[in-house]
């Protein structure tokens, strides 16, 4: 992770107005500035950011060097359009605020945004640049807006200050496209050779940036929240409905399918299974015992009735033993086998 220290020039001329970046260049500027700091200062804890504007009766040093996001805020915020740009003057105010920065490791880097013609010549141009090379600060431009007339003066004043490919020009000509998406490409936020420098070079979750609409980022990673807990909600209620059918019951061998689709059981509990099957039969086609003890009652007192009956009449014993035969016989089922009726009908003659 580098240590630096950055001075953001922003561009708040007149031009800055025109709308041909989207929704303004002072707008998309903003946003892109954005951007900048906020990959500064998450790629180094000690990394610190300035801004200054270039336009109005002088350049004004909107914040100095500070880790703070709040100042940094605030200080944009309190930048205002109008008037004629500076870019010379504002380029020698950031070398002095980097020369004064409290640690001294820090490397040093300008961030200018050009969105109105330089007016500077370029042998002063270049002139300037030999003395930022000089102190060791790094220049990186992003021309916008008035791509045309700046980018020969521009380009001139990075061959002349690059030292080991540290300073960058960017250019981003009008279009539909949003300059901070142009710039987060750029070697300014993914760093040398593509990579990032902190969370401004990478995709951002959701590919919302948190630091530019905070309530978009947190209103997306709460739905996400929610979608995540409604499908786990909904795996585990189905996991739960298939426990039991996918569990083979304890004691009893897995059902086997024949190659004519029967199902049969497996292994040796095919016996027990069908011993089940028919004790379940039988219990079925038995009488319960309520059922047994008043059939016997019944048969009890039609025994007693026809004996009173019996001998009621003259002449007739009831204790003669032909008589209790037949009435042994009437008592016992009427789907007895034929051996019994048989010898019912033999008594009944005698």
């Amino acid at each position: 992770m580098v240590l630096e220290a950055t001075v953001i020039i922003l561009d708040n001329s007149d031009w800055m107005r025109n709308g041909d970046y989207t929704p303004s260049r002072f707008a998309a500027q903003r946003d892109t500035a954005n951007l900048i700091y906020s990959t500064k200062l998450q790629s180094n804890p000690e990394n610190t950011v300035a801004f200054l504007s270039m336009a109005g009766k002088s350049p004004e040093m909107l914040v100095t060097l500070t880790a703070d996001v709040g100042k940094l805020l605030v200080g944009m915020h309190k930048m205002t359009e109008g008037g004629k740009p500076n870019l010379e003057a504002a380029l020698q105010i950031a070398q002095l605020a980097l020369k004064h920065r409290a640690n001294k490791n820090q490397r040093q880097r300008i961030v200018a945004f050009v969105g109105s013609p330089v007016e500077t010549d370029e042998k002063s141009f270049v002139r300037i640049a030999k003395r930022l090379k000089k102190n060791n600060v790094a220049v990186d431009f992003i021309n916008f807006g008035e791509v045309a007339a700046n980018e020969a003066k521009l380009d001139s004043f990075i061959r002349n200050i690059n030292s080991n490919d540290n300073s960058h020009l960017v250019t981003v000509p009008p279009g539909s496209h949003i300059l901070s998406d142009m710039v987060r490409s750029s070697p300014i936020v993914a760093g040398e050779g593509g990579e990032s420098g902190g969370m401004g070079g990478e995709e951002f979750e959701f590919g919302v940036d948190p630091t530019l609409d905070p309530e978009l980022a947190l209103a997306l990673r709460m739905s996400m929240e929610e979608e995540q807990a409604r499908q786990a909600a909904a795996s585990k209620s189905t996991g739960s409905a298939d426990a039991p059918s996918a569990k083979p019951s304890e004691g009893k061998a897995p059902a086997t399918t024949s190659a004519d689709g029967d199902v049969a059981m497996g292994g040796a509990n095919e016996d027990e299974e069908l011993a089940r099957a028919i004790a379940l039969s039988m219990e079925a086609s038995q009488p319960t015992s309520t059922e047994q003890g008043s059939t016997s009652s019944g048969q009890q007192q039609t025994t007693e009735w026809v004996s009173s009956v019996l001998g009621s009449l003259p002449g007739v014993d009831p204790n003669d033993p032909r008589l209790q035969n037949a009435m042994d016989s009437d008592d016992k089922p009427q789907d007895s086998d034929d051996t019994s009726s048989k010898s019912k009908k033999k008594d009944d003659t005698k």
